[in-house]
């Protein structure tokens, strides 16, 4: 990735796309008070420097499937490796080498449980490099990516005017078809991409395209994410928390944190360490103070387990596309 100072064109762009990845540059430049040829050169200038793009991301808990954080311990030569098989695979999501190298957290969605056994059961097990594999189920989430206020830059205002439309609630799991499964793999690598794009990929036609993919967003299955480095906004100490709390406090512990502007995802678990939770600071000192004065005064928190990332191999979307819009 390349260095580039954003400026408060970038950043309103930046606060813009996280609200609605798909919002057209036309709607975002008369929020910004800019060109539209001007939002879209910035757009294009950023994403070819590596700094975001827009994915399409798939909300598993909409199609009736399980949400687990993994922690593996593996052989320090073989991390690496491991980690990079772990983002190459569909199911994945934030994969990070943490603390000395030797440990990788990622999420995983499974489907069933039978692709959930082959993975924590057959597969990871059978790489003698692997040391250890612990799965925490992730029973709700309070805090999101999606809504991290590091991020934000717009008014109030502003921001109303590019919210889409709420997420309506859907009585039973939504089915996807292998047209539904193309179109989702595409925006998984661009979430920006045209319905023609779309449509030819799917053998369909650009408005059947489109309101299959309204339906699926308005749905929740279907959600548009910013896949953006926290350093690029001058938060580049990022850390995995691992947190055991008193049950009767569990909640109302997550909820607090969910309004901590350091936390980007905060959720309950299974396991000994029943919250984990994403933090993005300034610096290893203001991590510091973040442990010490705001983690430390909830009284419900018994014990805390703190892993630096020192390395992502993926956000979200699909890991290794290279930035060509």
């Amino acid at each position: 990735m390349e260095t580039v100072t954003l400026d408060a064109v970038d950043r309103g762009l930046v606060h813009a796309l996280q609200i609605d990845g798909r919002a057209s540059f036309r709607t975002v430049a008369e929020v910004l008070g800019v060109s539209e040829n001007t939002v879209a050169r910035r757009y294009r200038r950023l994403r070819s420097a590596g700094v975001l793009r827009v994915v399409g991301v798939v909300n598993g808990v909409a199609l009736g499937h399980s949400s687990w954080a993994l922690r593996l311990q593996c052989t320090p030569d073989a991390a690496g490796a491991v980690a990079a098989a772990l983002a190459a695979r569909p199911d994945t999501s934030y994969v990070h080498l943490l603390s000395g190298g030797t440990e990788i957290s990622c999420n995983v969605q499974s489907p069933s449980a039978a692709e959930r056994d082959a993975l924590l059961l057959h597969k990871l097990p059978r790489t003698s490099r692997v040391t250890a594999v612990s799965a925490h189920l992730l029973l709700r989430a309070t805090a999101l990516p999606a809504a991290w206020p590091g991020a934000a830059w717009l008014s109030e205002e502003q921001a109303g005017r590019l919210r889409p439309a709420p997420v309506a609630a859907v009585a039973e799991p939504v089915v996807l078809d292998g047209q539904d499964r193309v179109v989702l793999e595409l925006l998984a690598r661009d979430g920006r991409a045209g319905y023609r794009e779309l449509a030819a990929a799917a053998g369909s036609a650009d408005s059947t395209v489109k309101r299959r993919l309204d339906a699926l967003r308005r749905s929740g299955v279907l959600g548009y994410a910013l896949d953006l480095s926290p350093a690029a906004l001058g938060f580049p100490t990022e850390a995995r928390l691992w947190m055991s709390v008193r049950p009767s406090g569990l909640l109302q512990v997550a909820q607090a944190m969910a309004e901590h502007p350091e936390v980007c995802f905060a959720a309950l678990c299974t396991g000994p360490s029943n919250l984990v939770a994403a933090v993005n600071c300034r610096d290893a000192e203001d991590l510091c103070r973040y442990l010490t004065e705001r983690v430390a005064t909830l009284d419900a928190v018994r014990s805390v387990e703190t892993a630096p990332v020192i390395r992502t191999l993926k956000r979200t979307g699909t890991a290794g596309i290279p930035a060509s819009r």
